[in-house]
């Protein structure tokens, strides 16, 4: 009885002791809660001292981010170089699938973007909808950070999980005026292919002529658009 027994003790106390190795590694010790406190206010200071103190510098909160991922998210620009000059890893993603990097990206953080791109972006990882950062700061009208994704490589004609590219989003779900028509020049002339259709088979330029947005039409037809 104990022999057959045996086996099943051996496979509960592997298991147990698997558990309780999630629940410490998921819990950031009261330093690395400080730390990313402080990334979160912003406090840059803070978070050097919490460094100096031991803090891991990539531990992450119950929402998996880190306290670069914290300080991102409100744009405190000193406080995420403090943290990247340190070694924070700009790709570590949170719980939604976010990136420093792809955040910055998103929101036109452009101070922060550059310090991600200048220590070791992934310029094709992707967000939860399957974009890279081009595609949403196409979308959204950030001229700047469309142009300099352009220029760190990212791919122009991605498709996301909507099956559109920056070009597509910026015309489906942008406003047609003077940010998103210089938004569609960048990405022409950075070769983004003009006719490539949505799943529906509507391309950029029916797209652009249904919501009356000429000067884009006109960028579109000069690219050989159909």
């Amino acid at each position: 009885m104990m022999r057959s027994l045996f086996p099943v003790m051996v496979l509960g106390a592997l298991l147990m002791s698997t558990f309780s190795g999630f629940g410490s590694s998921g819990t950031p010790s009261p330093l690395d809660r400080q730390l990313i406190a402080a990334a979160e206010q912003g406090d840059s200071d803070g978070v050097r001292r919490a460094l100096g103190e031991g803090a891991s510098i990539d531990a992450r909160d119950s929402r998996q981010r880190t306290a670069l991922m914290a300080a991102v998210q409100s744009n405190h620009v000193a406080a995420a170089k403090a943290l990247i000059e340190a070694g924070a890893d700009v790709n570590a993603k949170d719980e939604i699938n976010d990136s420093p990097y792809l955040l910055a990206g998103a929101r036109g953080y452009l101070e922060i973007l550059n310090l991600t791109l200048a220590h070791g972006a992934d310029l094709k990882s992707t967000n939860r909808y399957g974009g890279t950062a081009l595609i949403p700061a196409a979308e959204r009208g950030h001229v700047e950070t469309v142009r300099t994704l352009i220029a760190a490589g990212v791919d122009v004609d991605h498709v996301n999980k909507l099956g559109w590219t920056a070009l597509l989003e910026a015309i489906i779900l942008g406003d047609g005026g003077r940010r998103h028509v210089e938004i569609v020049r960048l990405l022409l002339d950075a070769g983004a292919n003009a006719n490539f259709a949505d799943r529906d088979g509507v391309t950029p330029l029916q797209h652009a002529r249904r919501r009356g947005y000429h000067e884009i039409e006109q960028l579109l037809t000069a690219a050989g658009a159909r």
